[in-house]
């Protein structure tokens, strides 16, 4: 562990540097109307399949309403039990107080400062420099931390990195990030379910006069090809806009930009994937933790490098 010093004092928050004609909450409210318009594209794209799929079935309309029955229970599910599994695939075992007292200190006072329960904390014994957090609200939250991250991380960079996770944790970011790997899930299994349906020949058509039948399954049939690569480019999309509004909901818990900057530069320099993230697990990570050569509309997050230029400006 490097050794410790005390950071300088914080700038006031009215002096953080704000975009042009934009306040520090109007961009945080701009990242969730964004978030937000992306699950509702998401949402819209299981409501024609479900529909497409009741008329291919030759059900019509009751199709729409097996398939959100489908959803509903899947959410469900994936809603009260997605965080233990999450936290079995990925290795996470609990930490204890003795372990790492100033980790436990470090989380039981920024979950103060953000007013919210004191999360689980969890530890992953990889080398990686990376971090997580999951759960269903502030209440049945948990952050995990890698071995690589608290023995690479000086205490200032330790805290800004906590910060981050402890903002996706108030923020109702892991409720959010666990609704929309359902919703994608869901999107990828009515699309299949369609595909296979048309390749097996099973489609029996509508049960409505209008004519409109056929145009539906049609569509359907384009949406089942188009769907699966569009919902996980949405997903993607969020997962970008979340951390960009985690970073800077990071800074007004510290008050410190430097320390979850030096974190990101230190991330990047000694960059190491998490041997057992998943393309599934990975847009909950602090950093990219698969190593993808990927930029744009296909990556899980935002380039450290940018991360680093609008932290430069807080």
């Amino acid at each position: 562990m490097a050794k410790e010093t005390a950071p300088p004092e914080h700038p006031p928050q009215e002096y953080i540097p704000r975009e042009p004609g934009q306040s520090f909450f109007d961009a945080i409210n701009a990242n969730k109307r964004n978030s937000l318009l992306l699950m509702a594209v998401v949402c819209m794209i299981v409501f024609v399949l479900c529909l497409a799929l009741g008329h291919i079935w030759g059900i019509g309309y009751y199709g729409l309403f097996i398939g959100l029955f489908i959803g509903l229970v899947y959410a469900a599910f994936s809603y009260y039990m997605g965080s233990k599994v999450v936290l079995a695939l990925s290795g996470a075992k609990p930490l204890k107080k003795s372990d790492h007292p100033y980790l436990f200190h470090l989380v039981e006072g920024l979950a103060l400062a953000a007013q919210i329960p004191k999360p689980k904390v969890y530890i992953v014994e990889d080398r990686a420099l990376n971090a997580f957090a999951t759960g269903r609200d502030p209440e049945h939250s948990a952050i995990v931390v890698t071995r690589g991250l608290l023995e690479k991380l000086d205490r200032q960079e330790l805290e800004g990195v906590v910060a981050h996770e402890m903002s996706h944790i108030a923020n109702y970011d892991i409720r959010f990030m666990m609704l929309t790997i359902v919703m994608v899930g869901l999107v990828g299994f009515l699309s299949e379910i369609i595909l296979r349906t048309f390749i097996w020949g099973g489609v029996r058509g509508g049960n409505r006069r209008g004519g409109d039948s056929g145009l539906i399954m049609v569509l359907g049939l384009i949406l089942a090809i188009l769907a699966p690569i569009v919902a996980m480019m949405v997903r993607f999309a969020i997962s970008r806009q979340r951390e960009y509004l985690a970073d800077a909901s990071a800074v007004r818990l510290t008050r410190y930009p430097d320390g979850l900057k030096n974190a990101l530069i230190k991330i990047r320099d000694n960059y190491k994937p998490v041997k057992l993230a998943t393309d599934s697990t990975a847009p909950m990570y602090f950093a990219d933790p698969i190593g993808k050569k990927v930029a744009g509309m296909f990556a899980t997050h935002p380039p450290i490098g940018d991360r680093i230029k609008r932290l430069s400006s807080f």
